[in-house]
């Protein structure tokens, strides 16, 4: 299969890689271009950006969620109807899962789907020292991949020069990368500090504004042309043949329904992970904790995701009705839940704001989750069963996650163990009961499918056993 596509990649965060992404997929976009984005890493946040500022659809590319063969497929499905896939790096361009490896960085990513790298650059305040920066990322590895540079903070007037001193200085290293354009310093392109999450329906709307004139700006400065060239020179993407997960044989027909959460609180969610749900019989029905006063009708299950609770505790603290029902349906009558991190919080007694705050929550969960000021247990994490089998997972299974949050809880749960890859630390989390998996990591679901199984099972077993209490109900 043949999937025109490029990375944009950075020797370090803070480069400018988000706000050049959403510019480009923006201006590449109004070229009339299908195309299509994605995530080095686990990060949520950014791929929002893609979706909802550039209005261009992706997913995340993450090597220790899906290994080699894994993201191959995720790009083949992803690209297969796309004129261009762009993805954007995470981190600086090598830096791997921790700080003596390249194991899972933007690089790996590149040489594992065989995807020519833009290199972007901060060219304030340098001029031949960038040569010996650009030089020394495209041959610090062989296959470094890089094809392109893009010069970052860098004004109209003094790019050719810069641009003919780059050029001509790498060739004498051997080294034949063009500069294909440069970003000047504007506010269009200060992305950096803003959270999809946090912004209202107006700010959203501004951000778009600002998007439509980074990518204005791009056609003018960039060379969008040869940047297509280049990702069309990529390698035909060879088929791994990973099959798709099919429903269990003699599960029941049809689909069953389960109520998501999705709001401003309630965002972040693996593309991968909803597929795969869809694709074991589930219809995904939202819902809003922050405005609906009662779940969808004729749900069989429910996920709460991650996101921002922290930001509206008191808004969702006065949703009574709804904290009221959730608490009931999970604690009283164990519909099966999967809740994570943001949805984790929501379930406790109380949840703490920022401003030392604190409000009632759903109440499934003893206790109280509160800031510590600073990351918690952050990275990615194998989960494995602590205790005797759980609903969903059981002894000698492991399923991936990661963690990433910044507010802790005085019961985190002692069901799983988190190991991290290297082994080299672990901790107690998770509070596995019944039907209810609840904790900080968020998982992802295709590093073990039967996990997933297992919810859809318990979901369509729960609609069965309900039924009869449900008509009940409705006669009263």
């Amino acid at each position: 299969m043949h999937i025109p596509r490029i990375l944009i990649a950075a020797p370090a965060s803070g480069s400018g890689k988000t706000a050049v992404t959403c510019a480009l997929l923006a201006a590449l976009k109004a070229r009339g271009l299908r195309v299509r984005a994605c995530k080095c890493g686990p990060d949520y946040i950014d791929p929002m950006f893609h979706r909802e500022a550039a209005g261009v659809d992706s997913r995340n590319l993450d090597l220790f969620f899906s290994g080699k063969a894994g993201i191959r497929d995720e790009l083949s499905r992803h690209g297969a109807d796309a004129d261009l896939v762009v993805a954007e790096g995470v981190m600086g361009y090598y830096d791997g899962r921790s700080v003596d490896t390249d194991e899972g960085s933007s690089y790996d990513v590149a040489r594992t789907l065989e995807m020519p790298a833009l290199l972007v650059v901060n060219g304030r305040g340098a001029a031949l020292s960038l040569a010996a920066l650009v030089s020394g990322m495209a041959a610090f590895r062989p296959d470094s991949n890089i094809r392109g540079i893009l010069l970052n903070r860098v004004s109209e007037m003094l790019y050719p020069r810069l641009k003919e001193m780059l050029e001509k200085e790498l060739g004498r290293s051997g080294l034949d990368i063009p500069v294909l354009g440069y970003i000047p310093e504007d506010e269009a392109f200060r992305l950096e500090s803003r959270h999809l999450g946090l912004v209202t329906p107006q700010e959203l709307e501004g951000l778009k504004s600002q998007i439509r004139k980074g990518a204005q700006i791009l056609s003018e400065s960039v060379e969008l042309d040869r940047i297509l060239k280049i990702a069309g020179q990529a390698p035909d993407l060879q088929d791994e043949g990973v099959q798709a997960v099919r429903p269990d044989h003699g599960a029941p027909a049809g689909t069953i329904r389960i109520g998501i959460a999705q709001d401003e609180a309630f965002c972040f969610y693996y593309r991968a992970n909803l597929e795969l749900l869809e694709e074991l019989g589930c219809e995904l029905v939202p819902f809003s904790p922050l405005r609906d006063r009662q779940l969808p009708a004729d749900i069989s299950g429910l996920i709460l995701g991650g996101g921002y609770p922290e930001l509206y505790a008191e808004k969702l603290s006065k949703n009574r009705e709804l904290r009221e029902e959730i608490r009931r349906l999970i604690a009283e009558e164990d519909i099966p839940c999967l809740a994570e991190c943001g949805g984790f919080m929501y379930l406790h007694e109380e949840m703490e704001d920022g401003g030392g705050n604190r409000y009632p929550m759903a109440g499934v969960i003893r206790g109280r989750t509160y800031p510590v000021g600073k990351l918690v247990r952050f990275g990615y994490i194998n989960l494995q069963i602590s205790e005797e089998n759980s609903t969903y997972l059981h002894a000698g299974e492991g399923i991936r996650g990661h963690e990433f949050h910044y507010w802790d809880s005085t019961d985190s749960g002692t069901s799983c163990t988190a190991v991290k890859p290297d082994g080299t630390r672990s901790w107690s989390c998770i509070h596995a009961k019944g039907n209810l998996f609840a904790g900080y990591p968020h998982l992802y679901l295709p590093s073990m499918p039967e996990f997933a199984r297992r919810f859809v099972r318990q979901c369509r077993i729960w609609e069965h056993r309900g039924c009869a209490g449900n008509e009940k109900k409705a006669g009263n």
